[in-house]
């Protein structure tokens, strides 16, 4: 199993422009987007104002992957479809308007990385979602590329209770005064990574949606996909 490069499409995603020809604003965001004023706000436990909160007042932990009985063994070989892991409720309540169906981003190597996104505008209100499977080849590589990639963000914290171990960070951008909040949640879970990516912005206030609102939506569909994760490794047995 090889870690692959974003694919080209969804290096296009890191950046996005979202064209209101009623209003000819514009919106430019992505998961690993650098905040422009005010830096990283919250996230999990670590972040101090919204974390723990924001992951227990959303309801029960969802389920946690189960450590192997290897350390170091390889528990899933393929990532699951993505645009069946959240469900459909849950994608109209986090980006209203917006087909269920979502849309698949393509990529290089589909046992390796899956991503699936959903936006919407309805009103002045706009949202994104993405949640994206990465299997690695092994758990030690899955979790080498998880503290790397938590070790390059500030200001977010640990989701107690997600996968074997989980990060979100909510971070707020302005660009030409539009305000966008994203948040961002990564989960390890043996040796596969899930990572979600929920944003939002309000064009006719050009202020963006609170900060707790976007980390417990993360977190909510980072629950559903994890769970969908682990549904996969128990058909894969069956099979």
């Amino acid at each position: 199993m090889r870690e692959l490069p974003l694919p080209l499409a969804l290096s296009a995603r890191l950046a996005p422009v979202v064209v209101l020809a009623c209003a000819g604003w514009a919106l430019t965001s992505g998961p690993l987007a650098s905040p422009s004023d005010g830096g990283p706000e919250a996230g999990g436990a670590g972040a101090g104002t919204t974390g723990t909160r924001s992951a227990s007042s959303s309801g029960a932990p969802g389920p946690s992957s189960a450590p192997s009985s290897s350390a170091g063994a390889a528990v899933y070989t393929t990532a699951p479809a993505p645009c069946t892991a959240v469900s459909a409720k849950t994608v109209g309540a986090l980006v209203p308007g917006a087909k269920t169906a979502g849309k698949e981003i393509a990529s290089t190597d589909r046992n390796v990385r899956r991503t699936c996104s959903w936006n919407a505008l309805k009103g002045y209100d706009y949202r994104w979602l993405d949640v994206s499977f990465e299997v690695m080849r092994s758990q030690e590589a899955a979790t080498t590329a998880y503290q790397q990639r938590t070790g390059e963000k500030s200001g977010g914290g640990a989701v107690p209770g997600l996968g074997d171990a989980a990060y979100s960070v909510v971070n707020l951008t302005t660009e030409d005064k539009q305000q966008t909040r994203e948040g961002v949640v990564l989960v390890r879970a043996a040796n596969a990574l899930v990572v979600v990516t929920y944003n939002g912005s309000d064009f006719e206030s050009k202020k963006a949606p609170d900060t707790d609102l976007i980390n417990k939506g993360a977190i909510k569909a980072a629950k559903e996909a994890v769970a969908a994760l682990l549904g996969s490794r128990s058909q894969g047995a069956e099979d």
